[in-house]
């Protein structure tokens, strides 16, 4: 059962407004840094933007999938193809980061970050979208 505020629009979009904003200035931070040429304060802001995916959106869809997915489709199975699409979402970002902390092994960060990062808010931001104007639209339970 998920809780109620992933149910209401205007609640759900502001947890996901805030993380997406939140990713959104750690990438302006690790571009940053990589073009003042702080390497390792690159990879500190690196850890610290992969740990945010993981523990705010990540955790997040965790819960959608677990919950609000499955509600909304035993309520609506029309929306069956909808949620499948919104997991696979959840896929790509979780693969993703899982590449980020790969290439992070090598205690290097490179402009390749920043591509994945952009990815990441991207598939985040069209993810939100939909998530808000097709499943949620009509459900202000």
């Amino acid at each position: 059962m998920s809780g109620p505020s992933l149910k209401k629009k205007d609640a759900h979009t502001s947890i996901h407004e805030a993380a997406l904003n939140e990713a959104k200035e750690l990438r302006d931070l690790l571009q940053k840094c990589l073009r003042n040429g702080e390497e390792k304060k690159a990879i500190q802001v690196a850890e610290i933007t992969i740990e945010h995916w993981e523990s705010r959106t990540l955790k997040h869809a965790e819960a959608e999938e677990e919950g609000l997915y499955k509600e909304m489709a035993a309520i609506n199975p029309k929306v069956e193809h909808l949620v499948a699409q919104l997991t696979r979402d959840h896929d790509l970002m979780r693969r993703i980061v899982q590449t980020m902390k790969r290439e992070l092994e090598t205690q290097t960060v490179d402009e390749r970050m920043l591509t994945l990062l952009d990815c990441l808010v991207i598939i985040d931001e069209i993810h939100n979208d939909d998530e808000m104007n097709k499943l949620l639209a009509n459900n202000e339970c």
